[in-house]
């Protein structure tokens, strides 16, 4: 089967980045497909995206790539295109993010393969089963216990990305290191508003007309990693909290299916604690 590849980078910006990339695909042979490229005029970092053929396997060219990286500094990877990222999710008892994420799987509409589903009850086993996938149950009331045998199913799993969908658990700063930038979790807010527990709740009393979810990567910081995607809702004085949490689950689930599969095709580059999006 032939292959196509994504290569990116992020770079201190100079002349002549662009053409060395472009120069080197076209040396032996390959061909661009799609680019995109951004250069952040407040702190002279460079990103670029290229999807690619190219006649060589994934191993010969991240050799042949590392001289041009090493030149002009590069922070590149490459990838194989058609390849899904293995993703497993986590979550606790609310399904729709799950739902959402299984389906667009099943359709291929998100480039995904989740090998296992994690949560710390189970409610949700029987749709993980609808849709094939293995459930593991890992309660939580040993916090370093399921957090080792998630990291266990990480590596047994060979795990690309950790989503977070809607698992109502804190992650330990150790599991939030283990996991740095491939782990995704969705926020119920339009961050960096209402942060924490209970953020619908926390909308209804600030009487918001807008609404939202957050899709970003974990880190140590509660609800602070680099967002990925967004989305709203608008409402009214009408709706209570519950309301608000029943209409925002769909707002939730799209932006978290948008957010994975931008991570999924590496168009999400870290920016410090920001991220840029070459979509």
């Amino acid at each position: 089967m032939a292959h196509t590849y994504v290569l990116t980078l992020t770079c201190p910006d100079r002349p002549g980045l662009v053409y060395a990339v472009t120069r080197w695909i076209a040396e032996a042979g390959g061909n661009i497909l799609d680019s995109q490229q951004f250069t952040d005029t407040s702190d002279g970092q460079f990103f670029l995206r290229v999807h690619f053929d190219h006649p060589h396997d994934l191993e010969a060219l991240r050799s042949s790539f590392a001289p041009v990286a090493q030149v002009h500094t590069m922070d590149a990877r490459i990838v194989v295109a058609e390849v899904p990222t293995r993703t497993l999710v986590l979550v606790s008892k609310e399904g729709h993010c799950l739902n959402d994420l299984l389906y667009r799987q099943s359709t291929g509409a998100v480039p995904i393969e989740v090998p296992a589903v994690v949560s710390n009850h189970r409610e949700l086993e029987r749709l993980a089963a609808a849709y094939d996938v293995p459930f593991h149950h890992v309660p939580s009331d040993d916090k370093a216990a399921s957090e080792a045998r998630v990291l266990e199913l990480v590596d047994e799993l060979e795990v690309d990305l950790v989503v977070l969908a809607r698992y109502m658990q804190i992650l330990s700063d150790d599991l939030c290191g283990a996991l740095e930038g491939r782990a995704i979790n969705i926020h119920h807010s339009f961050l960096p508003s209402f942060k924490g527990a209970r953020p619908y709740h926390q909308a209804h009393q600030r009487g918001v007309k807008l609404i939202g979810a957050t899709a970003h990567y974990v880190t140590a910081d509660l609800d602070e990693g680099p967002i990925i995607e967004q989305g709203v809702l608008r409402v009214d004085h009408r709706m209570t909290s519950a309301d608000l949490a029943r209409v925002g689950r769909d707002v939730e689930a799209q932006t978290l299916s948008r957010a994975v599969t931008l991570h999924a095709e590496s168009r999400v580059l870290r920016n410090g604690p920001r991220t840029v999006v070459l979509d």
